[in-house]
């Protein structure tokens, strides 16, 4: 008798602390989708880490609305522009395992907002790295993000985004001011 007590003490304690660490993380995640601002913050946070470093990637779903979308675009093999539909997690599937292999950063340097009621569009260039460490990226491009606002918190609905080569260079207005 005394060990089913001891049992069902021991459960109910374990019960109790994981109920209080998943409201701390909650909580936690809660805050990081309260501003547009913050909500990019954590989108770019979330993918970023040294190698061999693991993703929090219940985070990285977090800020999607269920039927989000992820979707990269650029040539084919023979020239002609295309795009891959992906939920997060086909993105996880896909890139979560080559993100901790290699180490990836990436870090937006530039932003344009258009926001009209609930809904917003950002168009936010980014660079990426291998390290946090290294002082020249190994691509740039811009992510365009389209983020809903429902009264409580914000929503990442797509992120469509392409890299630039030689033929398609960022353009000046959607680069840091020098």
């Amino acid at each position: 008798m005394k060990k089913l007590v001891i049992l069902i003490f021991t459960c109910l304690l374990t019960f109790s602390i994981s109920a209080q660490e998943s409201t701390e993380k909650a909580k936690d995640y809660y805050k990081k989708v309260q501003t547009l601002d913050s909500t990019i913050k954590a989108l770019y946070a979330v993918i970023s880490g040294e190698k061999g470093e693991a993703r929090d990637w219940e985070l990285f779903k977090y800020l999607f609305k269920p039927e989000a979308k992820l979707i990269p675009s650029g040539k084919d093999k023979n020239g002609e522009y295309q795009v891959r539909y992906m939920t997060p997690d086909d993105y996880i599937k896909n890139s979560g395992q080559w993100l901790i292999d290699n180490g990836f950063f990436e870090k937006e340097i530039h932003r344009k907002t258009n926001t009209f009621g609930n809904i917003t569009q950002v168009f936010s260039t980014y660079e990426s790295f291998h390290s946090a460490s290294d002082k020249k990226p190994f691509m740039r491009g811009i992510n365009s993000i389209q983020l809903l606002y429902d009264g409580n918190r914000w929503w990442v609905i797509n992120i469509y985004w392409t890299q630039e080569t030689k033929e398609n260079p960022i353009p000046k207005k959607h680069l840091p001011k020098q």
